[in-house]
């Protein structure tokens, strides 16, 4: 099964296209995707566990969203006994958060933290046990290879602590994805890639493990976009069909997020971060990196994705349900 894992995971033909691929690695995965047909039912779906899985399979939306995205939210926010218990610093955070779709944590980790986590990513790599995805940028969930990043980062007490409050409901730790460059992505939303119903119960963290500045791709976002419509394939010509993906569906996807932010007139902001910065984001920030103006110049971070509890959980983009 890791076997398979893997070499899916470098694998670029073809077959990534046809959904029949994701329906055997389903079954493989039974035992992980049977707990969602109560949520299925929940949420009107007629269909086995192992099917594609896609917002068209939704004949309307939950209402349930996020407690910060809800009409008043904010208002809420402030009223709460939790809030008040942060911080000055953390509560203005968190209001920029709910306000801009994004928040950030200076110093959330001390240099000794972050020497320790490259050190612990350089040893997986020599040691064979990561390598990089078929992107040659990304290393995949390198936290199950590594008690260490798996407890003392992407299951950081303090840090889940603040998204089980944001989110309103228990964050499921998903995946983690570890970066020695600039990814230079273009812009887009993680909905699109991980999606939920109800809209909205994902969040992300950022975390610089070197300077980063103007030269080595920096990370950008556009401040209040997360307010926008969720932009999911039936919103663009994804071209995909009963049985296949769309050959071109997220290039079709970037064209339609670049257009979108032309038309809404979102300005561009940029992440200069410090090792140990952490930039927490909404389930709909647009954002992606910039491109890499020094050549060779690295920039190493690492993404954490959050899923929340008692909702459905899949990826649009390749029209799967999500496995955790």
């Amino acid at each position: 099964m890791d076997f398979l894992r893997k070499t899916f995971q470098k694998y670029t033909g073809a077959l990534r296209g046809f959904k029949a691929v994701y329906v055997i690695n389903n079954l493989l995965q039974i035992k992980k995707l049977r707990p969602n047909a109560r949520l299925y039912r929940k949420f009107g779906l007629r269909k086995s566990v192992v099917s594609p899985l896609g917002s068209q399979d939704f004949k309307t939306h939950d209402s349930d969203i996020p407690w910060l995205d809800q009409p008043g939210g904010r208002e809420k926010l402030v009223s709460d006994p939790t809030f008040k218990a942060f911080d000055q610093d953390t509560q203005e955070a968190i209001l920029n958060f709910v306000d801009n779709g994004f928040l950030i944590l200076k110093g959330f980790y001390d240099d000794t933290e972050v020497t320790r986590l490259n050190t612990e990513v350089d040893r997986l790599l020599a040691d064979g046990k990561a390598d990089f995805n078929y992107t040659q940028k990304k290393i995949m969930d390198a936290y199950k290879l590594s008690p260490l990043i798996d407890q003392s980062y992407f299951r950081n007490p303090e840090l889940i602590k603040l998204l089980n409050f944001l989110m309103g409901k228990k964050v499921i730790p998903f995946q983690t994805i570890h970066f020695l460059e600039g990814s230079e992505q273009k812009a887009h939303s993680d909905s699109i890639h991980m999606t939920t119903e109800p809209l909205g119960y994902l969040i992300a963290t950022w975390t610089a493990l070197e300077p980063v500045g103007e030269n080595n791709g920096p990370l950008f976002y556009y401040p209040g976009s997360h307010r926008l419509s969720y932009l999911l394939c039936p919103d663009y010509n994804s071209g995909n069909t009963t049985w296949t993906i769309g050959p071109n569906s997220y290039r079709n996807y970037e064209s339609a997020i670049a257009a979108l932010i032309e038309r809404e007139g979102l300005k561009k902001s940029y992440f200069y971060a410090q090792p140990g910065d952490v930039l927490l984001w909404h389930a709909n920030l647009l954002h992606g990196g910039d491109p890499i103006k020094k050549p060779g110049s690295t920039r190493r971070s690492m993404v954490s994705h959050y899923f929340c509890e008692e909702v459905l959980c899949y990826h649009e983009i390749s029209q799967r349900p999500a496995i955790i």
